[in-house]
């Protein structure tokens, strides 16, 4: 029995070469289980708030919400990605660490029925490694680039030794990134066979 599937790319907004991601989401996520996809397949580390903005509504953790003139914040957990695109949410921003501010642009490419032999959410593809956690945002990574990757660079060693050995902008973990979108899946195998033998057996 197949369910149907969300492919989104997800990409870095302000760098080139483009940083990105492309992963099948089923319909029935939240959008926090979308921000855990986000965090293991890019390389980041759940160590900083992030939100979505969808159709100028802001949707993370409303726990985060100190003062009542902030903007609203809807719970993540309460908006399930077939929810968002019907409303025609077919693009939508992830922001992580409001520090660097890390916007993603969440690019709905198609929405189909999944591939009956594959368990969702699933890794798909992408390209290059995300930046270092707390690098300073875009002008922050330009510049440990630019130390980094020049040996004569007068800064190259403490950038090296900051981020605990050699930056290779190009390769990324693709290993970190399937592994966790294959043990998201395993963890709902459980529930969603459950809520499928349940529906045959209320069908009877």
């Amino acid at each position: 029995m197949s369910e149907r599937v969300a492919r989104l790319r997800i990409e870095l907004q302000e760098l080139e070469p483009r940083i990105w991601r492309r992963i099948g989401m089923p319909l029935s996520v939240t959008l926090e289980a979308l921000h855990e996809a986000i965090q293991m397949t890019m390389g980041w580390t759940f160590s900083h708030l992030r939100e979505f903005d969808i159709d100028g509504r802001c949707y993370g953790d409303p726990s985060f919400r100190e003062f009542d003139d902030e903007p609203m914040i809807y719970r993540a957990k309460g908006l399930r990605l077939r929810t968002a695109i019907a409303r025609g949410a077919d693009r939508f921003v992830y922001t992580y660490d409001y520090g660097d501010n890390w916007r993603h642009d969440v690019i709905v490419e198609e929405v189909r029925d999944g591939d009956p032999d594959m368990e969702y959410p699933a890794f798909v593809d992408g390209a290059r490694r995300c930046p270092p956690e707390n690098v300073g945002g875009v002008d922050g990574f330009m510049d440990f680039l630019e130390a980094v990757l020049d040996p004569g660079h007068e800064e190259h060693r403490d950038m090296v030794r900051w981020y605990g050995g050699p930056f290779d902008p190009i390769g990324f973990d693709e290993e970190r990134a399937r592994f966790g979108m294959e043990n998201m899946a395993r963890r709902r195998r459980g529930p969603l066979a459950s809520h499928r033998s349940g529906s045959r057996r209320a069908k009877r």
